[in-house]
């Protein structure tokens, strides 16, 4: 059998390496991320669709794979789904070694169809895409191995990140319910652009009903469903082409209606409030960013993943039609805009992620701030 694979980047450079879950082929963005742990929160992340990760650490697959951990949640085919259009680690771990494991990762990966490749010189295309930025990408492996001229040819003919309107693709075809602990105290719509399992979870911690619905889902439905606030996730492609969400949003924040968004839903509460965005060189995605909140001085550890990013500065205010508003925090290792809010306090967002399962939690207080807001 031959277990040959290759890593092709759409400048022709050709990585070798071995099979490493399903054999064929797989086309996406190139990105990497830096997180040491959280391999599988990774994989399952609504925000990676169509990209190609490559994991920095040298290990993987360490803690193998468990129902409990998976970050994509949805009432249908697509619970537990591997997201990612495939993988590049380089040593792939002997054998699982953790109490909750229930397989292992490689199993997972050949079960949902995952092309990946191993034994790649990860740190070699790390640099790459650092010094390059992220770019097309596939992985052969098995019947699809072919010519690297052939090879090259299929990745550039794949249609690029920017401009891509995926979230249709990841959101759920049908509104469900995230019951709270205990006793309803409020309840809010959450816009699933590509929501993680933790969000509407950690919401539910806090004594709130979550609506999750699609991301078409107009402002007059979320009206009838009186809720006490509004809630737009995480999710991949260009947030330029979301223009009905950001619609959406914008009949919201006329209205008064408390407001909060992560990842994508940070990049358009900005273009809500009139600003631009733009595709990055290569992006954030790890466990390990520190952020500036600017109010406060903090530093705050954050997890993140996004290749977009709302055009900004540190200090900026500007008006909208909703009122003056804000840039409140930005990264402290590039200046990046990390979080906008409108100066009355009554929508704001951040570029990372506080819902973090693999951690870490500095930015958990971020929900504290929405339930707090609720019902006023």
């Amino acid at each position: 059998m031959n277990n040959t694979a290759v890593l092709v980047l759409e400048d022709g450079t050709v990585f070798p390496g071995e099979q490493f879950g399903a054999a064929g082929q797989t086309l996406g963005e190139a990105v990497f991320c830096t997180a040491m742990t959280g391999y599988q929160e990774t994989l399952t992340d609504p925000s990676y669709r169509r990209q190609i990760v490559v994991a920095a650490a040298p290990q993987i697959g360490n803690t193998g794979w468990n129902s409990e951990d998976s970050e994509s949640y949805r009432p249908d085919a697509a619970k537990d789904r591997v997201w990612v259009a495939g993988y590049v680690i380089r040593d792939l771990a002997r054998r699982a070694s953790n109490w909750r494991s229930e397989g292992g990762l490689e199993d997972e990966l050949r079960r949902q169809g995952i092309v990946g490749i191993k034994g790649v010189d990860t740190r070699t295309v790390v640099r790459k895409l650092r010094d390059v930025g992220s770019m097309k990408a596939g992985v052969f492996s098995g019947d699809a191995l072919t010519s690297r001229e052939e090879a090259v040819g299929i990745v550039r003919d794949q249609p690029s990140m920017a401009g891509a309107d995926l979230v249709g693709e990841v959101s759920t075809p049908e509104a469900y319910v995230v019951e709270p602990d205990g006793e309803a105290r409020y309840s809010v719509a959450a816009l699933d652009l590509g929501i993680k399992t933790m969000t509407p979870r950690l919401l539910a911690q806090r004594g709130v009903r979550v609506h999750v619905v699609p991301a078409s889902t107009s402002y007059a439905q979320i009206k009838e469903l009186g809720v006490d606030g509004l809630f737009a996730s995480n999710g991949p492609g260009d947030p330029a082409t979301a223009t009905g969400v950001v619609e959406t949003l914008r009949e919201a924040l006329g209205e008064g209606l408390p407001f909060f968004g992560i990842c994508l839903g940070n990049q358009l509460l900005g273009r809500a409030f009139g600003l631009s965005t733009y595709k990055m060189k290569f992006g954030h995605r790890g466990i390990n960013i520190p952020v500036i909140e600017h109010a406060t001085g903090r530093a705050i550890i954050t997890s993140q993943n996004h290749g977009f990013a709302i055009e900004g500065e540190a200090g900026q205010r500007f008006d909208t039609p909703f009122g003056e508003a804000l840039v409140t925090h930005t990264c402290a290792n590039d200046g990046t805009v990390e979080g906008v809010a409108l100066a009355s306090g009554r929508a704001f967002s951040m570029q990372y992620h506080p819902e973090a399962a693999a951690g870490p939690h500095d930015a958990a207080n971020h929900f504290d701030q929405f339930v707090s807001l609720l019902g006023k």
